[in-house]
């Protein structure tokens, strides 16, 4: 399968665990299931064939930001590099919605912690992290949240 098919596969599929994630109260464990480990599990066996088939031959390294620029020129580690970043972003909007249902965070609350994830990962998790803070806060004070 070329690059090219592989990402306008991997896309609508990533597509789909978020969109689980956004209707999880509807069917809880059948999200949890497709989006906290079927597709990230399948995203990652992908990441790893690429990994396999396009490493030696990739230009660059880690070594600088100009390695780094080099590594992602080869389309395969490209593609490699997208696919890693679909399966670890699913998995921890997987993870937040867990940690949501379990704390009783209402799920309007969460959907723009994954909004946020989904679009810029690191921030997502930032701002459910202070979601679940304020919501701690707020119920040890006895402040209604």
């Amino acid at each position: 399968m070329s690059p090219e098919s592989l990402f306008a596969l991997a896309n609508p599929l990533a597509l789909l665990g978020w969109l689980a994630l956004a209707l999880s109260p509807l069917a809880p464990r059948l999200a949890d299931l497709v989006a906290g480990l079927v597709l990230p599990l399948l995203l990652s066996v992908a990441y790893g064939a690429l990994i396999l088939a396009f490493w030696t031959s990739a230009p660059g390294g880690f070594g600088s930001l100009a390695e780094v620029q080099a590594l992602f020129t080869d389309p395969g580690i490209a593609l490699a590099g997208w696919l890693h970043y679909l399966a670890f972003d699913l998995f921890i909007g997987a993870w937040e919605t867990r940690r949501a249902r379990a704390e009783a965070i209402p799920h309007l609350l969460l959907l723009p912690c994954l909004a946020l994830t989904f679009l810029f990962g690191p921030i997502g998790l930032l701002a459910f992290t202070a979601l679940r803070a304020t919501r701690r806060a707020t119920t040890q004070t006895g402040v209604a949240p």
